[in-house]
């Protein structure tokens, strides 16, 4: 049976690249600070990993992408999961577990939508742990549903890894599988707007 390093299409140097970034807390750190972030909207561009890797810019989707691929040159599953937003881009992240619990790696122009220590026993409770740095620019907090995790294996026939097309079939597959809700609409009539304190800490460093 051919391993993942023997299929993945990788270069030498891609490889080591990826091999060094052996824990999941290294990939956040990679894609906070090598990574710029990606300023077009996320509708025109879906690169894989080695694209995000030499262009060195990604979105949401591009930055989980590439770290679902470093999770799995290390040994991890390759799973993403969807939040979806109201009047809000949805945001995608890079799931990872230890000692049965699950954290996440993501890339965002919000300072709070990114890494998840593993602390959180279910994927609900992860999840929910974004909900109160979720918000648009007007302040309102725009979190809404979440999808089940998607193993990104399935599209290995799509050399997702290393492909320089880009990858709409993983996208169009996030908007049509079944999202959970998380609040009832009874709850969402009485959300209030962000604290304005977290909202300025929200967009520290963000690009406009």
């Amino acid at each position: 049976m051919k391993t993942v390093h023997q299929t993945s299409g990788f270069t030498r140097d891609e490889l080591a690249l990826l091999k060094r970034l052996s824990q999941p807390e290294k990939i956040q750190f990679f894609l906070d600070h090598e990574i710029a972030y990606n300023k077009e909207p996320e509708g025109h561009t879906c690169r894989s990993p080695r694209c995000v890797l030499r262009d060195r810019v990604a979105h949401c989707i591009e930055g989980a992408l590439l770290a679902a691929a470093a999770l799995r040159i290390n040994g991890h599953p390759p799973l993403i999961l969807d939040i979806e937003a109201v009047r809000d881009d949805d945001h995608i992240i890079a799931l990872f577990k230890e000692s049965g619990h699950w954290g996440a790696v993501a890339k965002s122009n919000y300072s709070g939508l990114r890494f998840r220590e593993p602390v959180y026993r279910t994927l609900r409770e992860l999840v929910m742990s974004y909900f109160e740095h979720y918000f648009n620019l007007k302040g309102e907090k725009t979190l809404r549903r979440f999808s089940r995790p998607v193993n990104l294996s399935q599209f290995d026939r799509l050399d997702w890894m290393t492909s320089e097309n880009n990858l709409w079939e993983i996208g169009e597959h996030l908007i049509r599988i079944s999202h959970y809700p998380i609040m009832t609409s009874a709850m969402i009539r009485k959300l209030r707007p962000v604290d304005r304190r977290l909202f300025e800490a929200g967009l520290l460093g963000s690009i406009p």
